[in-house]
């Protein structure tokens, strides 16, 4: 990143077609550097998109814009079907079939999943999905329509781009902004704060009690799932922050992917500040299609369960993601039911006074249900799952268990309260670093990255895998 900044700012700052030649032959190569063989697909998903969205616009046949925009939805889904779900539906449909005393053996696939094929297959999907609509033209400049796909800071875990936002500033020449760049500055180191010193650090923990949790009372079960949300929070809204404070460095702007998720008040509000790229994607690529909330309670009901589970199974091939998705579903039906699913927009704000108690209560309240529910998408089979939550409630142990590598469980109670503190009283922002004596802050944070990041024998992003 530090070669192509100093590249893309002192040498190919000429032109706009210099800068984003640079950035996209630096996304091909950082692609490449995880496996090549597999970059032919990415350039193949491109240019797929690229030329069909050419052809729907072009065409003032309906049958004829029908047939192209298929043919690319057909291939994009086909894609992600073979290489993520193919092995996951043989294996099902064969233990279906020793179920009713037929035995079979699945051909199974032998291939790894390409990384960050979930993100840039969305961003094909929405933008050919965006043509044929009407709502945008298509983009007749292969290496900008290519930068949008591949920009190396979103490539392989997002966040979930929409032409509408991100090709009108590809298709200008970006000037250095100081002030953006400070502010892209703090916020990557922000999120390598969260990545390193939070994320990297629970992980140890999670892993053990999750690995373990045969063994575990019901104090570490609980201490288990509050590792592993904060892991996962950590871990990917570290990621988001990284690539939009690195993507401000080079004079673009990146949608928003978190705002304090766990500060919500209700599950709705959580949706509404989690991985906010991919559930706005499919509320306007799914939900609103299926009728939305125009419908009776019934329908609404209905796409709710389907954009929920849709959404579990997104991130992987197992009934583990599934059955995450359906508890998020069955969380969110009282509120649909009771027409409060809009009720928390703003951010919460707390006086002294009892109404500010009852939000207190309501913000641990949902922040026990995601936990909960992030059992199922930690734990490796449902059995698991639900055998770990029967512990939770059953091995009625609340004494401190001793693990070999929790001597420091106390030290990382106290870490996780800090943070929340930090990020509480910085709510407001997009990062906790700007702003009076940032410069302190920053050097506090870049001390706390270099003492953990020594120490971490975690490394990998929990959403490459997806």
């Amino acid at each position: 990143m530090p070669i192509v900044f100093l590249l893309y700012w002192f040498v190919f700052n000429k032109t706009k077609s210099s800068q984003n030649l640079l950035l996209i032959l630096s996304s091909y190569y950082f692609y490449s550097c995880w496996d090549w063989r597999f970059l032919f697909l990415l350039v193949f998903s491109t240019f797929l998109d690229y030329y069909t969205g050419i052809q729907i616009e072009k065409s003032n046949n309906d049958k004829t814009r029908k047939f192209w925009f298929w043919l690319s939805i057909g291939i994009n889904l086909g894609f992600l079907g073979v290489f993520k779900y193919y092995n996951f539906f043989a294996s099902s449909f064969a233990t279906l079939l020793s179920d009713f005393g037929l035995k079979s053996t699945p051909f199974l696939l032998d291939v790894v999943l390409p990384v960050g094929i979930s993100f840039y297959t969305f961003h094909g999907l929405s933008y050919v999905i965006d043509i044929y609509k009407k709502r945008i033209k298509a983009e007749y400049n292969f290496v900008d329509y290519s930068l949008f796909v591949s920009y190396f800071p979103l490539l392989v875990a997002g966040p979930i781009e929409r032409a509408t936002h991100l090709l009108p500033q590809v298709k200008v020449k970006r000037s250095f902004d100081f002030e953006k760049a400070k502010q892209g500055l703090f916020q990557f180191i922000w999120g390598l704060v969260k990545k390193v010193v939070i994320a990297d650090t629970c992980a140890t923990y999670a892993n053990a009690i999750f690995d373990n949790y045969t063994h575990m009372n019901s104090w570490s079960l609980i201490l288990g799932a509050v590792y592993f949300a904060f892991q996962i929070y950590g871990d990917f809204s570290g990621y988001s922050d990284m690539a939009l404070g690195m993507s401000k460095l080079f004079g673009i702007d990146l949608l928003r992917n978190f705002n304090y998720p766990y500060f919500s008040r209700d599950i709705a509000e959580f949706w509404r500040r989690w991985h906010i790229s991919l559930s706005s994607w499919f509320k306007d690529y799914l939900y609103i299609p299926l009728g939305g909330s125009k419908g009776g309670k019934s329908q609404q009901i209905r796409n709710t369960f389907i954009i929920f589970v849709v959404s579990g199974f997104w991130h992987g091939a197992n009934w583990t993601y599934l059955a995450w998705g359906f508890i998020n579903a069955l969380y969110f039906l009282p509120l649909l039911l009771r027409n409060k699913n809009r009720s928390n927009i703003e951010m919460v704000q707390l006086e002294w006074n009892f109404a500010s108690a009852k939000e207190i209560l309501h913000i641990v309240y949902t922040f026990a249900l995601a936990c909960l529910a992030w059992v199922f998408f930690r734990a490796k089979s449902i059995t698991d799952a639900v055998l770990y939550i029967k512990r939770v409630f059953t091995e009625g142990s609340f004494t401190s268990q001793y693990l070999s590598n929790e001597r420091y469980n106390y030290e990382l109670l106290l870490m996780i309260g800090l943070f929340v503190i930090v990020e509480w009283n910085n709510r407001f922002k997009e990062e906790p670093i700007s702003g009076k004596n940032s410069w302190l802050r920053l050097s506090l944070a870049v001390v706390a990255i270099l003492a953990f990041g020594t120490f971490s024998d975690y490394k990998e992003f929990i959403y490459f895998q997806f």
